[in-house]
């Protein structure tokens, strides 16, 4: 055993310690990643005459980015909880296997979704909500993205692997690298040399693909415990599947986000026209900006308590899952209190104009009213990946956001001339329903039935 593995050893030492060690990197970096996003959109806010059209474009291209990303959570997030258990077992071979297949597929999965993408993405656009206002920033945008997006998938997908061998800290400097310099390239492209649109695209896509080779460069050097070499790119069949059961969920995740995110662009854009899209733009960026601690913490949970249930360290396994609700609940209740108090500091960030503000501020306050059950959904979804119960987790996306959502998106703005309004509730209403189901099955098949079975069979073993 390395000095490395020695000391991401997760079944040693203060659970929330080990939790916080790996969530704090983590977090960080999904702050800095956030901001990767967001500082796109406020400087293209702040392009003059052009700002909210532009802004609106870009909030366009949100779902078929989003796609970009489920097909980089398939494979990364599929392989890397799956390398974290097999590293618990101390089948290291595997493990690495694992992470090679995960590889390959991303990088094949990217220049497929290139090729797809510039073929179809004037229809594409129109249909996720572009006007003729707003088509020509989106194109411009996504097609310099597409064509970096293989870059993107390896960054990443495979930054995964980085945590999952515990080192949170290289990953975090994974996304640290790319955003500092997207956050120096942009202003120098958008409004230096009078890119525009064109120049945010191309400053994230530089961006990405330093930081992939920043990631490469790890995961082929002699820190990392499990290296990429051309043994693990050989693909099996059974192992793919395994990364593809457990990575479905997150796929799932990003899929159904996209749909909800074209289904509701195109309905605010009969009944509401530019502005809601751009309104829309909005709250998702406020959103992905208060999400990201618990997203972080849920990224510094699953290493841990994956290599704890590998090993049948259940007590540990049972501490982390304690550690992670309270946190992600008390979290939760705090943002959705602020956002009630405060909405329009929330929109002032991307835009000040008094249309935006009347418009916005009363849909952002429906919007996050139920945004505490969401930290039962998260904290469920979190436990069940890290368990390898993909299914679960599979499932309760699939729950809250296509039988949910997508028919109250539908059907909510049709009734009592709901119009926007409707749009905007949708959301509370799917996650007191969508999260609160995920956490009561979690508690009765990981808390009851999983964790007291395998409990019982370590005692007859003398585990």
């Amino acid at each position: 055993m390395g000095v490395s593995e020695v000391r991401n050893d997760f079944s040693r030492g203060s659970i929330v310690k080990n939790i916080i060690n790996m969530a704090i990197p983590m977090t960080m970096a999904q702050l800095v990643n956030v901001l990767y996003n967001i500082v796109d959109r406020i400087y293209i806010s702040m392009i003059p005459d052009i700002g909210f059209s532009a802004l609106t474009g870009l909030g366009v291209c949100l779902p078929a980015i989003s796609i970009v990303a489920a097909f980089a959570n398939l494979f990364g997030m599929g392989g890397a909880p799956l390398c974290s258990i097999e590293r618990g077992r101390s089948n290291h071979k595997e493990a690495e296997r694992i992470m090679g297949n995960s590889f390959i597929m991303l990088a094949a999965s990217g220049i497929l979704l290139t090729v797809v993408g510039l073929m179809v993405k004037k229809p594409m656009l129109y249909l996720f909500g572009a006007s003729e206002t707003t088509y020509p920033y989106a194109d411009s945008y996504l097609t310099i993205y597409l064509l970096g997006n293989v870059f993107v998938m390896i960054s990443l997908g495979m930054n995964n692997f980085i945590n999952s061998q515990g080192f949170g800290r290289m990953g975090m400097l994974t996304i640290v690298i790319g955003a500092v310099l997207n956050i120096i390239l942009d202003p120098v492209f958008i409004f230096a040399l009078g890119m525009g649109v064109q120049g945010a695209a191309l400053a994230t896509i530089i961006s990405q693909c330093v930081s992939a080779i920043w990631v490469l460069k790890f995961l082929t050097g002699k820190k990392a415990i499990y290296t990429l070499n051309k043994r693990s790119f050989i693909l099996d069949l059974r192992r793919i599947r395994r990364i593809i059961g457990l990575g479905i969920s997150g796929f799932v995740m990003q899929v159904t986000n996209s749909l909800i995110l074209i289904l509701s662009n195109s309905t605010l854009q009969i009944f509401g026209g530019d502005l809601y899209v751009g309104i829309m733009t909005v709250i998702n960026s406020v959103r992905e900006v208060v999400s990201m601690p618990v997203m972080g913490l849920s990224s510094g949970a699953q290493p841990v308590i994956g290599f704890n249930y590998g090993a049948k360290k259940l007590k540990r396994v049972k501490s982390s899952i304690k550690f992670i609700i309270l946190v992600s609940v008390v979290y939760n209740a705090i943002v959705c209190l602020l956002i009630q108090g405060f909405p329009a500091f929330f929109i002032r960030i991307f835009d000040d104009d008094p249309a935006v503000l009347q418009a916005g501020i009363p849909a952002i306050k429906l919007f996050f009213i139920g945004f505490f059950f969401m930290a039962l959904q998260y904290t469920g979804q979190t436990i069940f990946l890290a368990l390898a119960k993909s299914r679960w987790a599979v499932f309760f996306s699939i729950f809250r956001k296509v039988v949910l959502v997508l028919p109250l998106v539908i059907l909510l703005p049709r009734i009592g001339a709901l119009g926007t309004t409707g749009v905007f509730l949708s959301e509370p209403i799917s996650e007191l329903i969508g999260g609160t189901a995920c956490f009561i099955t979690m508690m009765l098949v990981v808390w009851r039935r999983e964790l007291a079975a395998i409990n019982g069979v370590v005692r007859e073993t003398g585990g």
